[in-house]
């Protein structure tokens, strides 16, 4: 139902046995869906009523503190802002309904989970573990399970530690994914890493603060809690001591130095039977605007340019959670223009890459990355996710996009040049399209 008040729900499914291949997971699996179905039926639903789409959104946007009607809880929502963000930078007002025939822009919103609140594994252990080691030298060693497969998960683990140690980031090192030597956690999956093995992090490293600050400060005859530990030095605002003399002197008056710090989400209970997906300890939110250009001969659709903007929660890395919304967008991008599946006589016709097309750089439009920040009470530093949740608007915003380029609506991606002629040959002439009343028709054919 997220990220729009919705009081009642309900739903059908089915599950089919088919001898195609096993899936496997994939960014956003199993939000992707639903959430194009949802965007494209809002944009329908408002243009039928005569109403406008962004408008439509912002009204119903859920707030924070909210318990959804199938039971999930919202802690904090940046949602207005992002839709905000990407209406101004995109001119979207100016430009819905207005662009010359066969270039449209679209605006859709989406919403993603940090980490599901029920773990894999039904007990009640913690759902991600973290341990710190400090040798003589000052260097951290961080000893997590997480695996680090290109997201930048080590670096967010070193950069929480070294944040909240007050050392720089090059003296933390991460032992990551090594079963033998590592806490247990539960995978990266479902965006849980910065929210769940960030958490387990702050905590171990505000345990070894803790200890830390006790030793210096009797050296410096201050109380603890009024010193401060930045850029490489721990000081009561009058004397200091650096960061490796302050290691030793802890390690001298309790010995070897090493904490652990753990996370598991609280139960806030089961609006469904067995072990649903759906409950987060937190969400985070997006709105994306697509321009496109459609060839009215040849069906062919280009996608010139998207805005994105992204809650999530606070950013640690700038870079990181900018890369990782391009890259969102890009692989949203080749799902609502390239990517498909397809048999025949139940041979797969995609079997290898080269019959399986991905965007190359000449198909990847111009991406504007905006970071929208909410801090949310229950993350690292009030951080959420940005692994995935960026790629769920990308489809609908295309989709919407090319209905205000042709005045069609597309139900199957991707939006082959074939599917789009077969949508064009059938529909009415353009400049019957239904447009809100307030608005003047831009074609007139």
């Amino acid at each position: 139902t997220l990220p729009y008040t919705v009081e009642n729900a309900r739903f059908t499914t089915l599950r089919l046995y088919t001898n195609h291949p096993p899936c496997g997971p994939k960014r956003g699996h199993g939000a992707l869906q639903p959430r194009f179905a949802f965007e494209t039926h809002l944009d329908k639903m408002a243009t039928e009523l005569g109403l406008e789409p962004a408008r439509v959104r912002r009204k119903q946007i859920v707030s924070p503190g909210t318990k959804t009607a199938n039971g999930l809880q919202v802690t904090s929502v940046g949602l207005e802002q992002c839709i905000e963000e990407v209406l101004l930078e995109s001119g979207y007002a100016a430009k819905r309904g207005r662009l010359p025939p066969g270039r449209g822009i679209g605006l859709a919103t989406s919403v993603y989970m940090c980490g599901a609140l029920h773990g894999i594994y039904p007990d009640d252990l913690p759902h991600s573990g973290v341990q710190l080691q400090i040798d003589r030298s000052g260097r951290v060693t961080i000893f997590s399970g997480t695996a680090d497969v290109g997201q930048g998960s080590s670096h967010m683990l070193a950069t929480i530690v070294a944040e909240r140690l007050g050392i720089d980031v090059n003296l933390c090192r991460v032992v990551e994914g090594d079963t033998d030597l590592c806490p247990v956690d539960l995978g990266s999956y479902s965006s849980r890493v910065t929210f769940m093995a960030g958490n387990a992090a702050l905590q171990a490293a505000d345990r070894l603060r803790a200890t830390i600050a006790t030793v210096v400060a009797q050296h410096l005859d201050s109380d603890a809690d009024t010193l401060v530990f930045r850029q490489g030095h721990i000081t009561n605002g009058q004397a200091s001591v650096d960061w490796k003399s302050a290691v030793r002197l802890a390690e001298a008056a309790t010995g070897t130095l090493g904490s652990s710090g753990s996370y598991r989400p609280a139960n806030t209970g089961k609006a469904f039977k067995r072990n649903a997906i759906g409950p987060s300890p937190a969400y985070s939110f997006t709105a994306q605007v697509a321009e496109v250009q459609v060839d009215m001969e040849s069906g062919m659709v280009v996608v010139d340019k998207i805005w994105c903007a992204h809650d999530l929660g606070r950013v640690l890395h700038p870079e990181i959670a900018e890369g990782q919304i391009e890259g969102c967008v890009y692989m949203g991008v080749g799902e609502a223009l390239f990517e498909e599946q397809t048999y025949l006589d139940g041979q797969m016709r995609t079997p290898s890459m080269l019959e399986y097309r991905v965007p190359t750089i000449f198909d990847t439009p111009e991406i504007h990355s905006i970071v929208v920040e909410s801090h949310d009470p229950g993350g690292p530093f009030g951080a959420k996710e940005v692994g995935e949740g960026p790629q769920l608007a990308t489809v609908p915003a295309i989709t919407n996009a090319i209905f205000d380029a042709t005045g069609c609506w597309l139900h199957n991606p991707p939006f082959t040049p074939d599917k789009v002629l077969r949508a064009l040959q059938g529909h009415r002439p353009l400049n019957q399209k239904p447009l809100p009343p307030d608005r003047p028709t831009k074609r007139s054919n």
